[in-house]
């Protein structure tokens, strides 16, 4: 099924703030996970990371990913939207800087690098599991 307004307001209110998921990848049939901190806005997971990582450059081998987290799981693809500056980056970029306004400054992430970058995973497939009751998600290609 198509995500409705109800499995919107659940993903929202669990993932619509500073998150922790599991991200998986896969590259040569050698599968890899990490926690990432992401948060969630129509029907993607928005990560700030680095263009070096091992994470990136699997997905730039293999962009087909999956997460998982607080009763939710899904299938998609990673995409790079390049570095956290660009003009175009600015209103994903603002969000961020709200959403993880916790540690963004911390000095962890070097904002001013241009190797910082943005991941977009973009939702295919998911199952939410709310309410005791379970929900198979399909998203627009």
């Amino acid at each position: 099924m198509r995500p409705t307004p109800e499995t919107e307001a659940i993903l929202t209110q669990r993932f619509g703030s500073d998150s922790l998921i599991a991200l998986a990848t896969c590259v040569q049939n050698v599968p890899s996970v990490r926690t990432v901190d992401a948060f969630y806005e129509n029907g993607c997971f928005y990560v700030l990371t680095h263009s070096l990582s091992g994470k990136m450059q699997q997905l730039k081998k293999n962009p087909v990913c999956a997460i998982s987290g607080d009763w939710f799981t899904a299938q998609g693809t990673g995409e790079d939207l390049g570095w956290f500056g660009r003009p175009e980056n600015h209103p994903i970029a603002d969000r961020m800087r709200t959403v993880f306004s916790a540690w963004i400054n911390n000095g962890h992430s070097d904002l001013n690098d241009p190797n910082t970058c943005i991941l977009c995973i973009r939702l295919k497939t998911a199952v939410l599991f709310a309410d005791g009751k379970r929900y198979p998600l399909e998203y627009a290609e």
